[in-house]
């Protein structure tokens, strides 16, 4: 038998009687990666860059000049064994690996900041918070280089077919002087463009993350992805800095890399400082998997 009351559901049960509660959304909460930086900030970075470079000079100008000669061994290996093939997709994946052999640079700029001594050794046996995340991290970055190459083979043999590679002397040409060339130039542009903002952007704080504080090699790669997006303006500046430079040492057959370089990864541990502010235990929530013992 049905009940005859009528009586209003009581307080604490907005469910009964058939009564739909009122449904509040929740409020948007401001990111805690988001800075509110200028896009001019980047250029103050690249400024605390060349004041850490000019600081003690010599480790940076060391470290720079072995990057140059290991790029130009690894050139010189491509010719040899024949992949010249390689050697454009190769230079433009640089960009994926150079925040991971940069590490000896965030070094020496943390210990200025520390005011520690600092030398070659340090910069070049760098002891990472994180352990041997690092080293996971550094698989990773060379899988996506690796993944870069292939698919830069790819679109080559899609618009020219499963041809010998010509040759760097005749591929020159072929790009700038043909439909087809143009077409594979504005193909290969878009999807290494994709390659590179993805690497950066998951790249470029993972690295000084690992070194001053105890996280995963996922998680620092996912909350410098979020750094990144939740920083657009700023970061979009600091990419294109990057690329300049970086083009300014093609242009000057690697060289340029001596001091660039350096000055690049100085000026990367102070974006990050900028951006990754506050005492690391502040962001223990941002942690997404495992932590290291």
């Amino acid at each position: 038998m049905l009940s005859q009351n009528n009586a209003p559901p009581p307080p604490d049960n907005p469910h009964a009687g058939g009564v739909i509660p009122k449904v509040v959304p929740p409020l948007a909460r401001p990111s805690p990666h988001a800075r509110d930086l200028p896009w001019r900030t980047a250029f103050t970075w690249l400024r605390a860059g060349w004041r850490d470079l000019w600081t003690h000079p010599l480790p940076s100008l060391i470290y720079g000049l072995g990057v140059f000669l290991v790029s130009a061994a690894v050139v010189w290996f491509l010719f040899r064994l024949e992949f010249d093939y390689a050697l454009f997709p190769a230079l433009a994946g640089f960009m994926v690996v150079g925040p991971l052999i940069a590490g000896g640079l965030y070094e020496k700029s943390r210990r200025l900041e520390a005011g520690e001594p600092v030398g070659l050794g340090p910069m070049l046996f760098v002891r990472l918070r994180s352990g041997r995340a690092g080293v996971f991290m550094g698989v990773m970055l060379l899988g996506l280089f690796l993944l870069w190459m292939r698919a830069a083979v790819l679109i080559y043999a899609l618009f020219f077919g499963m041809v010998a590679f010509p040759g760097t002397e005749e591929i020159v040409p072929m790009l700038l002087l043909t439909p087809t060339g143009w077409a594979l130039l504005l193909v290969g542009s878009a999807v290494g463009a994709l390659f590179a903002a993805f690497s950066f952007a998951i790249s470029v704080f993972a690295f000084p993350m690992l070194l001053t504080e105890r996280t995963d090699a996922l998680s620092a790669l996912g909350i410098s992805m979020a750094m990144v997006w939740n920083n657009l303006a700023v970061m979009i500046a600091w990419g294109a800095i990057v690329v300049a430079l970086f083009a300014l040492c093609l242009l000057t057959v690697g060289l340029g890399l001596i001091p660039v370089f350096p000055l690049l990864g100085h000026a990367t541990w102070h974006c990050y400082r900028a951006i990754r502010s506050g005492d690391a235990a502040a962001h223990e929530d941002d942690r997404m998997f495992i932590r290291p013992a």
